[in-house]
C-alpha cells in the first residue's frame, strides 16, 4: 500500500492550505483510496491509497505550485484498516514519514521510500515533477483546459487564439511527453507496491 504525507512549505507565513489539500486529493483519486486525507498535524495531510494511478494523481497535484513537500512510503499497513488515516499502522506509514522528511530538502520537493526500487521510482517521477515546474502560466492554462476532455481547437477558441498557438503551447509544456509517461510511471509505482507485499 501507498502513504503519502504532504507537509505544507512556510506554512508559519503562509494561509493554512490543509482544507484545500484534502478536498483536492479527494477528487483526483477517486475510487483509489484505501483511507480518507486527514489532517494529521497542524499543517499536514496524510492519505492511504490502494492504488497507483491514484498515486501518481496526488503527487502530480500537491506537487504543483511548489507549495507542499509530498513524501511517498510502500510497505505493509496492518489490518484491518482503520476508521482513520491517523490510527494507522505499518511499514508504509514509517517510510511515508522518512519521505517527507527527505522531500523537504530536494528540488522537487518529492521524495518515495520503499523497501526495494524507491530510488529507481522516486527519480522517475521527479523527472515529470522538474517537466511541470518549467511549465509557463500560458502552458499550465491549455494544461487545465485539455483535462476538462475539450480538443486544441475548442480551447483555441476559448483562449481566443490560433490552434498553431495552442498546439505550440501544448509542445513547449511538455503536455504530449507527460501524456505518455503517466501510465509508464503508474506501472512501475505499482510494481514498487506489489515488490512490498511479503510472500
Amino acid at each position: 500500500m501507498f502513504v503519502v504525507t504532504a507537509d505544507q512549505r512556510d506554512s508559519r507565513t503562509s494561509p493554512d492550505l490543509v482544507p484545500e489539500a484534502l478536498r483536492a486529493v479527494q477528487a483526483v483519486a477517486g475510487p483509489g483510496l484505501a483511507l480518507p486525507p486527514e489532517r494529521t498535524a497542524g499543517d499536514e495531510v496524510q492519505v492511504a491509497v490502494a492504488e497507483a494511478d491514484a498515486l501518481l494523481a496526488i503527487v502530480l497535484d500537491l506537487t504543483r505550485g511548489g507549495r507542499w513537500s509530498v513524501g511517498v512510503g510502500v510497505g505493509t499497513v496492518e489490518s484491518p484498516l482503520p476508521a482513520s488515516v491517523r490510527a494507522g499502522r505499518g511499514d508504509a506509514f514509517v517510510n511515508a514519514r522518512d519521505a517527507v522528511d527527505r522531500a523537504k530538502k530536494a528540488a522537487t520537493r518529492l521524495a518515495i521510500t520503499a523497501p526495494e526500487g524507491g530510488e529507481d521510482a522516486e527519480a522517475l517521477v521527479r523527472l515529470i515533477v522538474e517537466l511541470r515546474d518549467r511549465r509557463t502560466a500560458e502552458g499550465w492554462e491549455v494544461y487545465d483546459l485539455l483535462a476538462e476532455g475539450i480538443t486544441q481547437r475548442e480551447a483555441a477558441a476559448r483562449l481566443g487564439i490560433t490552434e498553431g498557438a495552442v498546439s505550440m503551447r501544448v509542445k513547449s509544456a511538455g503536455l504530449r511527453t507527460e501524456e505518455a509517461a503517466a501510465p509508464a510511471l503508474a506501472r512501475v509505482l505499482a510494481r514498487l507496491d506489489a515488490t512490498a507485499v511479503p510472500d
